[in-house]
This record gives structure tokens, sequence and C-alpha cells, in this order.
């Protein structure tokens, strides 16, 4: 198994955030993690990255325990993280935040260095000296997530990768998150679009109030009327 969250339990201070959070992701297996908003996704991605510490519970990733440990280190692991909000470095140029927290890795199924990067997206071959700080929201997005692929993960996180942007770049960042499933990378995506996320992943977990209320495949989400009474989606 690439990631097994076991009963996690995170808080922030003494407010609780999960309660028992119990899934999985499979080698070469695209997952869901979906929820209105404020009912646990990001705590659960911060739990698996260690920006957040279990207080119980055990975070599993290739077979080895990795809860409570440092976000660094996890990172090194082989877990990319592609954040909310993007969060470039504003005075790097484009190739620079490509190359700041690449790591090499010689065993990986898939090589990424800048190149492969720049294959996956077109765009940043001509903006590759611009500032990260001048870019567009979608030409920051695209340099979030090539940098994520820098760090050759075996399972990468994708964390709200099409809000807020344009419908055309938007296309372009799908686009790019099925060619990667298609690699058989694993991925543990957040998104509200969930006709896209119909068509991309094997399998849906929805959290509700920190909790896993449904697990499923996207025949069963397909059913407009399961997903509006049951889920709230």
């Amino acid at each position: 198994m690439m990631l097994d969250l076991n009963e996690v339990e995170s808080f922030y201070g003494d407010a609780q955030a999960l309660f028992g959070v119990s899934f999985s992701v499979a080698e070469g297996e695209v997952v869901a993690l979906l929820g209105r908003n404020g009912m646990g996704k990001t705590s659960t991605v911060a739990s698996i990255t260690g920006l957040l510490t279990p207080k119980r519970g055990l975070i599993r990733f290739q077979g080895q325990t990795i809860s409570g440990q440092p976000a660094h280190k996890i990172a090194r692991a082989g877990i990319g993280l592609v954040p909310e909000g993007r969060r470039v470095f504003p005075n790097l140029t484009v190739r620079e935040n490509l190359v700041a927290t690449a790591i090499p890795r010689p065993d990986a199924q898939v090589s990424w260095d800048l190149d492969a990067v720049y294959d996956l997206f077109p765009p940043l071959i001509k903006l590759r000296g611009r500032m990260a700080a001048n870019l567009s929201g979608g030409e920051q997005q695209m340099v979030a997530v090539g940098r994520a692929l820098m760090t050759n993960p075996s399972l990468l996180i994708l964390d709200e990768a099409t809000e807020g942007l344009a419908p055309l770049v938007r296309d372009q960042i799908w686009a790019a998150i099925r060619r990667l499933a298609a690699l058989k990378l694993s991925i543990l995506v957040i998104d509200k679009n969930i006709d896209a996320l119909l068509a991309l992943a094997h399998r849906h977990v929805v959290l509700e109030k920190g909790r896993v209320s449904w697990t499923g495949t996207s025949d069963q989400l397909a059913d407009q009327d399961f997903r509006h009474r049951t889920l709230g989606l």
C-alpha cells in the first residue's frame, strides 16, 4: 500500500479536527478526498505531510510509519505536495522555483527533471527566466505542480490545484493530472470539480466534520440524487 491512514486523530490546540480518519491509496491509484469547506480535508493533508502531528492513530507510507515525523523528512521519503494557494517563491524565477526543492531519485519509476516538467507544461519554457511574482495564477499553479514533481514523488497530493483558475488554464491542469495518472503515479487529489474527479479517480473518500462518512467508486458517486441526498455534495 502506498499510503495508509489508520484511525488518525489530529488537533489544533484543544480543538479536534480529525476523528478516527482511515483510508488508503494504493500504488498507481488516484483517490479523491471530498467534502464541504471545513470538513477536514486540509487537516488530513497537513497530518499526512507533517504540518500537523496526529495525537492518535498511524499514518504509513510505503510500509513505514511517518506520522509524527517532520515535514522535510516526509517530503524526502517521497510525498510531493501541491499546496492550496500555490505558495511559489515570488522572488525566484520559474527555473529557480523548480530546482529549489528538487530531489533526484535514480530508482524512480518516472524521473522528473526540468525537461520533463517543461514537456508537461510547455508555457513554462518561455517563462523560465521570469520572476514567479510576475506570473498569472495559472502559470504559478503550473510552477507549483512542476516543483512538486521535481521532488520525484511516489505519491503526489494536490490540494485545490484548480481553484480560482480561468477555464482554459483549469483544463490544462486537469490534462496534466490525467497524464500523471496515466503514468501510474499515486495521487491524492482535493478539488471541487466533481465531474472532473469522476472521470479521473478510482475511489472517492468523503469527509464530514472530520470523519470519513463514505468511501466508494465513481460509478456510485455519479448518481446525483445519491450525491446530494447522502453526501451533501
